[in-house]
């Protein structure tokens, strides 16, 4: 997992620096807009509506906002309908990238992604053509000092979690889509915050990414997170720690 690692590092890094919080929160009430029209606006029957304002309140969204935007889900107030959308395509050097969307016009937002696809040396490929190498997962991220190995393993045992992985850099944790809600919850009850907790597409393995297509990647990356239509980006790279470090700083 260490691509996925490393790049949900990136992304943390890029949230504290970034300026452009009005982005995000409006990312954030699409999506509680499109889980509340297709499950409803009760967030204890609809799992992915509860995970969604959890997500938008982690982030500081009022919760005035949120309700808003709950609303304009089920039409008691007026909206814009948007839809799911997956894309798939490759980055320099073979990357498998996976964009997750919501849009309320898909002919905008392909021509869009084709662009900057094309734009950083990729190409968007046709539906299926990378979707296979990605686990759908729900991801929970603890640093060392957080909790012992002894208390992770035993909390994973509790939470009847899907799998987990040690390393040298901190404990990972992955349930199955269905469950990531239920599992947030009770880590929340035990007073146990992850450094990073989401739904995941994992990737099976990663393509060795060197220092001269690093800096391409990162910006494929960063464009496709930056489009206002685009939910999540996932990819299968790994880079060295060093480069990393380079075009990071």
């Amino acid at each position: 997992m260490a691509g996925h690692s490393k790049w949900a590092q990136i992304k943390r890094k890029k949230a504290v620096t970034d300026s452009r919080r009005s982005q995000r929160w409006t990312k954030l009430l699409k999506e509680v807009s499109v889980a509340a029209r297709l499950g409803g606006g009760d967030p204890n029957g609809n799992a992915r509506l509860r995970v969604a304002m959890q997500e938008a309140r982690a982030d500081n969204v009022p919760n005035d906002n949120i309700e808003r935007a709950i609303k304009r889900g089920t039409g008691e107030l007026e909206g814009v309908n948007y839809e799911d959308v997956i894309y798939e395509g490759y980055g320099v050097g073979g990357v498998a990238v996976l964009i997750e969307a919501l849009t309320d016009n898909r002919n905008r937002t392909v021509a869009d992604v084709r662009h900057i696809f094309s734009k950083n040396g990729g190409n968007l490929g046709e539906s299926g053509c990378v979707g296979w190498m990605f686990d759908h997962r729900g991801y929970f991220a603890f640093e060392l000092d957080a909790l012992s190995e002894e208390h992770f393993m035993e909390l994973a045992i509790e939470l009847d979690v899907h799998d987990v992985s040690i390393g040298t850099d901190g404990y990972e944790m992955f349930t199955v889509p269905e469950r990531f809600a239920e599992v947030r919850e009770a880590l929340e009850r035990l007073e146990l915050t992850p450094a990073t907790q989401q739904l995941a597409r994992l990737p099976q393995n990663q393509v060795q990414v060197d220092a001269d297509n690093a800096p391409q990647i990162l910006k494929l990356m960063e464009a496709l997170e930056d489009h206002d239509d685009v939910q999540s980006v996932w990819a299968n790279f790994e880079i060295d720690e060093e480069v990393l470090a380079a075009q990071a700083s």
